[in-house]
């Protein structure tokens, strides 16, 4: 289900566009990434171009003559693919083709790609898949002549069913398929989320650009064993553990899929129900690139994804990683006063941010009084385990305590409230 070949490195020439309102060294930059994606996709780069336009070309994207440039760089690079940093139609993309004799793709199909090649639980590879044929369907009529053919069979009457359209029916019946099973991975998710909320343990979820290092610092928080690579999207699968804060309390922390500037929409929607242990969380920590040439720039493509599937107004928590590879940390500290500075790999600032957590999840509960008999022990220990022990005293037979409590726990400890 991939698009780049996968038997020989592919040979890949980039193009960018200027448009109005997009400064030159952003489109640089955005070019920069999508040769990292290439890479990551395991093809090299052999060269780039890139245009001054007011609006894209309805039938080239790039204008006629530019095109013509293009079909010579590919000639005298001998590429096997041209892809191009923003989103094309199935019509651009099949002029393309024609013009430059050689296969056109853009952002999103490489993203998809590389979605394609690191999926590894079963609804991380459906949903996937489901990404991949909902961008190919529009787009079958350009994959070559052999798709228009008749394919009428011995014995039937009429000319039979077109190729064209009985691969479009297949897709469509595979995408059907295919959104039955991702159903069902939602309602287990579902489950598992309302046994979470009986739990009254808090959670919140890790975001960020991809290859922050969202998967090492859950390792280094929780003492997990999650895939870690220095490459982008290394890791899709949602994975959520138990971590343990200074104050002694139960807490979940989920790792999720990386995000990145032009985030395809398919996959937005394809991940949307993977994402929802994002729009559940009690608060999110967002981990920033600290070696990045501009986290903001990153911080603000996060934040766009985190808007579009409707998790806004959660608390953050910003973290800035890997700042042991950072020369000028007081410079970050400028840009992002408020943010927790940490190194995943050397353990640098970790404890001040298991307290800043700790006090986050401590923020949403109330102080309150507790007579609890010697002989309730089950009641202390569910106190200990849901809140935050701040004194306790002896007093005849029972323990007087003082706890900070959210207000889900309250109503078991009621009859115990002074």
């Amino acid at each position: 289900m991939t698009l780049i070949e996968r038997s020989f490195r592919e040979k890949i020439v980039l193009v960018g566009v200027v448009f109005p309102g997009d400064s030159p060294n952003s489109v640089k930059e955005s070019l920069v990434e999508l040769a990292l994606l290439v890479e990551t996709a395991g093809a090299d780069v052999v060269g780039s171009i890139t245009q001054r336009l007011s609006s894209p070309d309805p039938a080239y994207f790039i204008g006629k003559g530019k095109a013509d440039e293009l079909r010579e760089l590919s000639y005298m690079t001998d590429c096997d693919t041209v892809i191009f940093d923003d989103e094309l139609s199935p019509a651009q993309q099949r002029n393309l083709e024609k013009i430059l004799g050689r296969t056109a793709i853009d952002r999103t199909a490489l993203i998809l790609d590389i979605f394609a090649q690191n999926a590894r639980s079963m609804e991380g590879k459906a949903q996937v898949e489901l990404a991949l044929l909902n961008y190919r369907l529009p787009r079958l009529r350009g994959r070559g002549q052999q798709l228009s053919q008749q394919a009428g069979r011995i014995g039937t009457r009429g000319p039979g069913e077109t190729k064209l359209e009985e691969d479009r029916r297949r897709i469509q019946e595979r995408i059907s398929r295919l959104g039955r099973q991702l159903k069902e991975f939602e309602r287990t998710r579902e489950v598992q989320a309302k046994a979470r909320t009986a739990s009254r343990v808090q959670n919140a979820s890790l975001i960020g650009y991809t290859n922050a290092g969202k998967s090492s610092l859950l390792n280094a928080l929780t003492e997990a064993d999650a895939y870690v690579a220095d490459r982008l999207f290394a890791t899709l699968d949602t994975r959520t553990r138990r971590m343990s804060l200074p104050g002694g309390e139960a807490f979940l922390l989920s790792d999720t899929v990386g995000f990145i500037r032009k985030l395809p929409h398919q996959l937005i929607e394809a991940f949307r129900s993977t994402l929802e242990v994002v729009v559940d969380s009690d608060f999110l920590v967002h981990v920033v690139d600290g070696t990045s040439a501009d986290p903001m720039a990153q911080v603000r493509a996060v934040r766009e994804v985190i808007t579009e599937i409707g998790a806004v107004g959660l608390r953050e928590l910003l973290v800035v990683n890997k700042c042991d590879m950072v020369a000028d940390v007081e410079s970050l500290k400028a840009e992002f006063p408020d943010a927790v500075y940490v190194s995943a790999t050397t353990g640098m600032g970790l404890e001040a941010l298991r307290e800043r957590i700790a006090y986050l999840v401590r923020e949403r509960g109330k102080i309150y009084h507790l007579a609890i008999p010697y002989s309730s022990g089950e009641v202390l220990a569910r106190l200990h385990s849901e809140g935050e022990i701040l004194q306790t005293t002896l007093q005849e037979n029972q323990y007087m305590i003082t706890a900070r409590l959210d207000g889900g726990s309250v109503a078991f400890f009621e009859e115990y409230l002074c």
